[in-house]
C-alpha cells in the first residue's frame, strides 16, 4: 500500500473524513489515490472524478481569469477599479480598525487591480473576528456559505459592499476573502461577460477543465460527494441538498469560493502553472503573468499581521507563497491555498510538483487540519 492511500486510509477509519481524493504529480511521476465514500455511511465509492465543492481554491483561478484580461491590454495592475466599478470609486474607511462603523474618512488614494490581486484593497476579514467593521462582510459570507442562492446579483451585490466602510486604507494591509469576490465582479465587467461564461470559454476549455463550475449539470449530479460539518457532539451533518444547491447557476458567482471541481481538474490548472501560462497545446497567460501570481508581494509586516490565516507565508494573486520561516510541511515558494470546505491544493514551481487534496468535511479553523498537513509530509517523500 503507497504512502498517500495509507495516510487516506487512516484517517477514513478513524472517522475524520467519509473519504478522500489526493494527487502528487512530482518529477514525472502521478499518483492519484481515492479512498472511503463519497457520502457518510458508505453509500458509494469515492472516484478519482468525484466532484467536490473547492471553496477557496477559487481564488488562484479567479486571480487567472484577471490576469488573461492584463495580457489583453484590458485593464493594468495599476488602473484604478472605478472605471469599471463606480460603486468603489470614492470609499469610505474606518478611522482606525476598532472604531464604530459610522466613524469614517474617505479612502486616501483609489483602489487598484493590484490591491484586489494582492488581497490588500482595504475590504477583508482580519486576524480579529470582532471589528464591528468586520461583522457586515461577516454576515454576508456566512449567508452565501450556508445557501449559495441566497447571494445576490453581481450588481445588487456590489451596492450594499459601497454601503459598508473599509476595514483599512487601500494598500495598507492584507485582508481575507472579499477582494476576490469584488475581483470577479471586475472580470465580468471588463470583458462584458458573466464571470461564469469567461471562466468556461477562456479558463476551462482550453485547459480541459470539463468537471469545473459554479453548477453540477444534473448528468454529474451522481459525482458530486456530500459535504458535512460537525456538529457540537462531534457528529458529521449534511449542510446543504445537492440537487437544491448546485444543480442551477447561482445569481452571484463567487470568485472568492464557488466553484466545484475534481482532482483532475485542478491538476491540469497546475500544470498551467509550472508551464508558464500554457496549457493544453495553449498558452493562456504571458510568463510575467504567472511569475507575477507566484511571486510574494506582501511586506513582512504584512505578513506577521495574519497569523490567523498565514503561518508566516507570503501571498501572491489569489494565493499564499511560502516564504519562511518554513515549517516540515512547507516548501519555499509553494503556491497555492486551502479551501473551507477540506480542500488543498498547490504548486511548486523549483520542483514542478502539484498537490492535491479533496475532502468533504468542513474546516474548524482557518488553519490547515492535521489531514492536510499530514499529507504534505507524505507528498515531500
Amino acid at each position: 500500500m503507497s504512502h498517500l492511500r495509507a495516510l487516506l486510509k487512516a484517517y477514513v477509519d478513524d472517522g475524520t473524513v467519509p473519504g478522500a481524493v489526493a494527487l502528487v504529480s512530482s518529477g514525472g511521476r502521478l499518483e492519484a489515490e481515492a479512498f472511503g465514500s463519497s457520502a457518510a455511511g458508505g453509500a458509494a465509492p469515492m472516484a478519482r472524478n468525484s466532484i467536490f465543492r473547492i471553496a477557496s481554491i477559487t481564488k488562484p483561478i479567479t486571480a487567472a481569469a484577471a490576469m488573461l484580461l492584463v495580457d489583453e491590454g484590458r485593464m493594468a495592475l495599476e488602473d484604478p477599479i472605478g472605471e469599471w466599478l463606480p460603486e468603489l470609486a470614492t470609499p469610505s474607511v474606518v478611522r482606525s480598525p476598532d472604531a464604530p462603523i459610522d466613524d469614517v474618512v474617505p479612502a486616501e488614494r483609489s483602489i487598484t487591480v493590484f490591491d484586489l490581486l494582492t488581497s490588500r484593497a482595504g475590504y477583508g476579514f482580519p486576524s480579529d473576528f470582532s471589528l464591528p467593521a468586520v461583522q457586515p462582510l461577516l454576515a454576508a459570507m456566512q449567508e452565501g456559505m450556508r445557501e449559495p442562492h441566497s447571494v445576490p446579483p453581481p450588481d445588487e451585490w456590489l451596492a450594499r459592499l459601497a454601503r459598508i466602510p473599509m476595514l483599512r486604507q487601500p494598500g495598507e494591509a492584507w485582508l481575507y476573502n472579499t477582494c476576490s469576490d469584488i475581483l470577479g465582479v471586475l472580470v465580468a465587467r471588463v470583458s462584458d461577460r458573466s464571470f461564469s461564461e469567461l471562466l468556461a470559454e477562456r479558463v476551462f476549455r482550453p485547459l480541459g477543465m470539463r468537471d469545473t463550475g459554479f453548477s453540477v449539470p444534473s448528468k454529474k449530479l451522481g459525482r458530486l460527494a456530500s459535504y458535512y460539518a460537525r456538529d457540537p457532539s462531534g457528529e458529521l451533518s449534511p449542510t446543504e441538498s445537492p440537487d437544491r444547491d448546485w444543480a442551477t447557476e447561482p445569481a452571484f458567482a463567487s470568485g472568492a469560493g464557488g466553484l466545484l471541481s475534481t482532482a483532475d481538474d485542478l491538476l491540469a490548472f497546475g500544470q498551467m502553472l509550472l508551464a508558464g501560462g500554457t496549457g493544453d497545446g495553449r498558452r493562456i497567460l504571458s510568463e510575467e503573468s504567472v511569475r507575477a501570481m507566484t511571486t510574494d508581494h506582501l511586506t513582512a509586516a504584512q505578513r506577521a499581521a495574519t497569523t490567523l490565516f498565514l503561518e508566516g507565508q507570503g501571498w501572491g494573486f489569489g494565493g499564499s507563497v511560502d516564504v519562511g520561516p518554513i515549517d516540515p510541511w512547507n516548501v519555499p515558494g509553494r503556491y497555492g491555498w486551502i479551501g473551507g470546505t477540506g480542500t488543498a491544493a498547490h504548486v511548486v514551481p523549483a520542483t514542478g510538483a502539484v498537490t492535491i487534496l479533496l475532502t468533504q468535511v468542513a474546516m474548524t479553523g482557518p488553519t490547515p487540519t492535521p489531514l492536510m498537513r499530514d499529507f504534505w509530509r507524505s507528498a515531500a517523500r
